[in-house]
């Protein structure tokens, strides 16, 4: 078998293009058919797209009339959510990657039993409202989504109709190990991929007779009553409830009823991936020695004509899936129809197909008539005259496995377009950055990379100011020491995001410098989001526990049993319950003090907040000292802003995933605001508009620590729906100001001299990685691996290695002689969360392992 994986390895690379080729064929795509998304500048096949006349080639046109609301991050969405779930009144719609039953749409948990999402759902549907879910069906043997007990738990009463799409087989390896018994029957040296049995290549490709392995449901999307819509990056789900500070400590000595994160909902992807129900018990993280991870996500609401669009997309997939495996099952699931008088322009059947394709809309026909997007370069014309509110248009990605439709990748087209005509800058914020400039990166096929470095390209030629700003998360969410094995997919994605920005030979910054631009990163550069806590394992905990005479975990334990915050319909198994005796619970509760202590810092690190030299702790130097915990704050907005006057933002990543249209479904939408407001650019008076400016200020803000920490008790307007309060934000204010101008030189100096010092500080006192300064393997060991090991991997280190010196995520105490009074000191200087990605780390070694497990197999699945 070895020497097979050799000469495999060896042949690959002649026979991938051919491979690519074959794929096409099973995918039905036709020979000689370019796709603007993996083409620039050339339009897709027209019997490949519906809807093809459409701005796009999406299904649906732009339209205007719309109100639409930006939600900062889980907490002020989730609330949002819970205000039109508890006032629904006829039908709630929902589509999502994961839905968790036990998720508590507003915190803390035990003050809002009645806004667990199930009991929810529940409540609504005894007051007769229809409630329709689609969820995605995972791959057992990969996630632990449970897709199973959500649809069991959800289930309790016939109003509630759940479907859980697409199928797959048992486990992928099986249809793996099928290929390579395939290719070992085949002399490599003169391979005919003719003679390849379909179902290698479809397994090359994530799918095997009809059976889908790899692609997953991607969309976020509820509806309410045919009226509201909420659609972004933000699942239902464990992990995604957050605020604004970012807390990461959730250690509560002084009162356990003020827990946010119960149960499995503390969680940290980079430690612990979302346990199995049946190993809950062996693999829980003790949030008395580290922290959970933070979660920087972007939501919206909106009503207006294109709530119709997304519930003609629903409708598709519904029926497509009822069709397909739901119609002779339990009389509870029927097909979805239309309501023949809210249909726009009679665009849609009443099984939400589309008519036919359509020019209608104001802002495309502006856009028609004009012959661009954008208007001409360096002028303020062609965004859209009507003045009809907010012009949205829907794009998506979906394919026949996922929608039954003819593959569509409008949000490639719209991502593509955008960048192409933007005149001053882009800003984008992704879970991932995989792209391609250049065929040469294979098997990357999506082009929005091109597209970025043409239009950087453009600029110094034209002697123009153009910026690129993007924020991505430093790491993949996967648990795990980068080192390890098992960590290859990690390293995978990691490899592939740098060979699309820096490395390579072909990626954004060698095809931009091998343009003749003397420094790219005057023109694009790249940033992560990081922060600290203090975990308040004090005095407090110990004397409480004393005096009680239980431990706080036990108590702690008793408490998410006690919410109901379990995971896969199994909790603690402690038996404890509301409305009976909870000894533990019970005992420590009468112990504690009930005083609201320090049990976060978070707020340290805003401009107004407090210093962290000033803040008390009850127990000793060298605990406090243990007590200080990081953690990338991990990034999973889906967005881009171009010229503080266009939005995209939705569900889908900057990979080929989301991009292509037959990998994972995703929706999102093209926003242009008509309503402008006063601004600058480049030093110059400037209209922008003005959802897209407060949208991409409001997110700078937060990145560089320049706004108040969010209260999750007392709700604003930004927690409400669209349908009752407009955006609150502050215009005119000083930190307003300080980021209107993005070409400004105090902004400049502001963005990058914060997140250099920022990057310092980590890099001191926790011995952050990534870091520039770790070029390979030599480096890692001795600037991060002697010290740490992550939890998930201590029971498979070589027996051989020296134990680690400190636990994952705390200060490297040997670089402070002082103590704790100099870390606190050194962490005073941390402001926001805005760091440098280093674009140096691990530019020595090949991150990625080679061979065909990884290469012909699954690098698709990475992409």
């Amino acid at each position: 078998m070895s020497h097979f994986f050799h000469e495999a390895k060896a042949a690959i690379g002649d026979f991938v293009h051919e491979v690519e080729s074959e794929v096409s064929k099973v995918a039905g795509i036709s020979d000689g058919e370019k796709h603007s998304h993996t083409h620039i500048g050339e339009a897709c096949h027209a019997l490949h797209i519906n809807g093809n006349e459409n701005r796009f080639g999406s299904f649906a046109p732009p339209r205007t009339g719309h109100d639409i609301k930006w939600h900062i991050d889980g907490c002020a969405y989730m609330w949002a959510v819970s205000v039109a779930l508890e006032e629904a009144q006829e039908s709630i719609w929902i589509l999502d990657w994961w839905l968790t039953p036990e998720l508590y749409l507003r915190r803390p948990p035990s003050a809002n039993e009645e806004y667990r999402i199930d009991r929810m759902l529940l409540a609504a549907a005894e007051r007769g409202v229809k409630v329709n879910i689609i969820i995605y069906k995972e791959v057992t043997k990969v996630l632990t989504l449970c897709s199973e007990h959500t649809k069991k738990a959800l289930e309790v009463h016939p109003n509630i109709s759940v479907f859980r799409h697409p199928d797959h087989v048992p486990s992928g390896v099986h249809v793996e190990s099928e290929l390579i018994t395939d290719l070992k029957n085949f002399s490599l040296r003169d391979f005919d991929l003719a003679q390849l049995p379909k179902e290698g290549i479809e397994a090359l490709y994530g799918a095997r007779n009809d059976v889908i392995l790899y692609w997953a449901h991607h969309e976020k999307l509820c509806l309410v009553d045919s009226k509201v819509a909420f659609m972004g990056g933000l699942d239902l789900c464990f992990g995604r409830w957050d605020v604004n500070q970012h807390p990461i400590a959730d250690a509560h000595p002084s009162d356990l009823d003020n827990i946010l994160f119960p149960g499995q909902d503390f969680n940290n992807a980079r430690v612990y991936d979302f346990q199995d129900v049946a190993n809950w018990q062996e693999n829980k993280l003790d949030r008395t020695k580290y922290s959970r991870m933070g979660w920087s996500d972007l939501s919206m609401s909106l009503t207006g004509p294109v709530v119709e669009d997304l519930r003609a997309h629903f409708v598709q997939r519904w029926n497509f899936i009822f069709r397909e495996k739901y119609d002779t099952q339990d009389t509870r699931y029927t097909a979805l129809s239309l309501i023949p008088n809210d249909i726009p322009d009679g665009y849609y059947n009443e099984d939400g197909t589309n008519v036919g394709s359509s020019t209608e809309g104001a802002i495309y026909d502006t856009f028609r008539r004009a012959g661009t997007f954008f208007g001409r370069s360096g002028g303020n014309s062609g965004y859209g005259d009507d003045q009809n509110g907010v012009s949205i248009q829907l794009v998506r990605s979906c394919t026949e496995w996922s929608n039954g439709v003819a593959t569509e990748h409008s949000i490639a087209n719209a991502y593509i377009e955008v960048i192409q005509r933007s005149q001053h800058f882009i800003y984008i914020e992704n879970q991932f950055f995989i792209t391609a400039c250049s065929d040469e990166q294979h098997p990357v096929e999506n082009k929005i990379g091109a597209a970025i470095a043409d239009r950087i390209i453009r600029a110094y030629q034209n002697g123009e100011q153009y910026k690129v700003i993007v924020c991505m998360p430093a790491v993949p969410a996967f648990a795990g020491d980068l080192h390890a094995d098992d960590a290859l997919g990690t390293r995978a994605i990691m490899e592939y995001q740098y060979n699309s920005i820096c490395r390579g030979g072909n990626s954004i910054m060698e095809t931009v410098a091998n343009a003749g631009v003397p420094d790219p990163k005057d023109y694009i550069r790249f940033y992560n989001l990081r922060n600290y806590d203090r975990l308040n394992d004090n005095g407090t905990m110990a004397r409480t526990e004393e005096e009680s005479g239980v431990s706080y975990e036990s108590a702690r334990k008793e408490h998410d049993d006690i919410v109901g915050a379990g995971y896969g319909g199994y909790g603690e198994e402690t038996g404890a319950r509301r409305g009976q005796e909870n000894y533990e619970y019970d005992q420590y509760q009468r112990a504690a003090p009930r005083s609201q202590e320090h049990d976060t810092v978070a707020a340290c690190y805003l401009e107004d907040g407090p210093s962290i030299t000033s803040i008390p702790w009850n127990g000793s130097p060298e605990a406090e000292l243990d007590a200080f915990v990081t953690e990338e704050l991990y990034i999973h907005t889906k967005l881009l802003i171009a010229d503080d006057r266009v939005v995209i933002c939705g569900s889908a990543n900057l990979n080929d995933r989301s991009q292509l249209g037959t990998h994972d479904s995703e929706i999102a939408i093209v926003i242009e605001d008509t309503e402008t407001v006063d601004s600058y650019m480049n030093g110059r008076e400037f209209r922008a508009a003005k959802y897209a400016t407060s949208l991409r200020r409001q997110l700078f803000r937060k990145h560089l620590g320049m706004i108040a920490p969010q209260d999750w008790t007392r709700p604003d307007a930004n927690y409400m729906p669209i349908n009752k309060d407009p955006n609150d934000y502050d215009w005119g204010s000083d930190y307003d100001i300080a980021v209107q101008d993005v070409f400004s030189p105090e902004f400049t100096d502001l963005w990058n001299g914060r997140a250099r010092t920022n990057t310092e500080v980590f890099s001191k006192v926790f011995h952050a990685i990534p870091a520039d300064n770790v070029r390979n393997w030599d480096d890692y060991q001795e600037f991060y691996e002697q010290y740490f090991v992550s939890p998930s991997d201590k029971d498979t280190k070589e027996e051989d290695k020296e134990p680690a010196r400190y636990l994952y995520g705390h200060v490297v105490k040997e670089e402070f002689p002082g103590g704790v009074e100099e870390v606190k000191e050194e962490l005073s200087r941390v402001k926001g969360m805005l760091v440098e990605m280093p674009l140096l780390f691990m530019d020595g070694v090949d991150f990625a392992k080679e061979g065909l497990s990884f290469n012909a197999l699954t690098e698709t699945i990475y992409t």
